[in-house]
């Protein structure tokens, strides 16, 4: 699992062999903080989009500033090693900015998925993807599966 997980310079240096042999490359990104079924499918339907998914995780800070001072819940080198876990994933980087777009223009992926909660002008990457002739997929949302649910459902359950 621990292969899987790269530095943004090493994830360059595969991309680049990747392009060589045709690869169509594949990135999106989150939180994933508490592993859910949802996360599962997303990730399992951002990968057949292409040939490798490269998913890129919210630091801890990053997710602190996107989702409060209680979150995350796991930190960002146990969720990166979950997702090195699946098979879907092929690759996982932490990154420490709010959105992906620093990573997403060096690493310039053929398709960049986003869930269906978001819509694609209000994706600050999308342009970056579109500038240089990638394509933003927005993937199916799963309904009633998210990490905010699950904090609910065990607060619910066990206060």
């Amino acid at each position: 699992m621990q292969e899987k997980i790269k530095t943004l310079p090493e994830l360059l240096s595969i991309r680049k062999r990747l392009k060589a042999e045709g690869k169509r490359v594949v990135f999106t990104n989150g939180c994933f903080d508490l592993l859910h079924i949802g996360h599962i499918r997303y990730l399992a339907e951002a990968k057949s989009q292409g040939d490798v998914l490269v998913v890129g995780v919210n630091s801890d800070s990053s997710v602190r500033k996107l989702k409060g001072d209680k979150r995350p819940l796991v930190k960002d080198v146990e969720r990166a090693e979950l997702l090195a876990a699946l098979t879907a994933c092929d690759y996982v980087t932490i990154f420490a900015e709010l959105t992906p777009e620093s990573l997403i223009r060096a690493l310039q992926p053929d398709v960049h998925v986003k869930g269906g909660d978001y819509r694609k002008e209000d994706l600050p990457e999308a342009e970056i993807v579109e500038s240089y002739g990638g394509e933003v997929v927005l993937v199916n949302l799963i309904l009633d599966h998210s990490t905010t649910d699950l904090i609910r459902v065990i607060l619910e359950r066990y206060s």
